[in-house]
């Protein structure tokens, strides 16, 4: 008897649960007019909005001062989604002292929509997938890079190099990889 009572109970509470929620209306019109503007706003892993977490390597990278042009190109290149991206990625990011020791016109050449392929192609060549810390790098280590290509670390006078050429002047790690500043732009041997 108390077991059905109690079933009695439990049914009635449940139903003036339902009733109490249907009753309630919303306006439709102005919640697909939300929904619509916030996926027109939000653009894949970018356009998350995150002010908690550590900052991944695009937010790194858009923070600072002295990667202005790098981070020019990566959303010229529609790359900004990839990097933004859980990765692993280890980033060799050129400063802008180092996009402008390329001849004159460069730049802004790989930053004009027909070069879009090429420009994507030189950054991809700066990205290896996976977390590698300065002080793991030896000499002599081939990387295969997300474009396909390779780079070769050297170790010179306790610094890192790559190609022979650019120097891993600081490294910041970031909530989706490392980012190493070089002081280069590493360009990919050409086919």
């Amino acid at each position: 008897m108390k077991s059905k009572i109690f079933s009695i109970i439990t049914f009635c509470s449940m139903v003036a649960l339902f009733s109490c929620n249907s009753g309630t209306t919303t306006d439709s019109s102005s919640n697909s007019t939300s929904n619509n503007e916030t996926s027109t706003n939000a653009s894949g892993q970018s356009g998350v909005q995150d002010d908690v977490s550590a900052k991944n390597i695009v937010q790194v990278a858009s923070g600072s001062k002295d990667h202005t042009t790098l981070v020019t190109a990566v959303k010229a290149g529609e790359l900004v989604d990839a990097l933004s991206n859980a990765g692993p990625f280890t980033v060799f990011a050129p400063t802008n002292a180092a996009f402008d020791k390329l001849p004159a016109g460069t730049v802004e050449g790989l930053l004009k929509p027909e070069k879009k392929e090429t420009l994507q192609d030189i950054l991809q060549y700066h990205v290896f997938v996976g977390v590698l810390k300065a002080e793991s790098f030896t000499d002599g280590q081939i990387l295969g890079q997300v474009n396909g290509g390779n780079i070769k670390i050297s170790i010179k006078d306790g610094k890192v190099m790559i190609n022979d050429k650019a120097t891993i002047v600081a490294s910041i790690t970031t909530s989706n990889g490392i980012i190493h500043v070089i002081d280069e732009v590493l360009l990919p041997p050409s086919n």
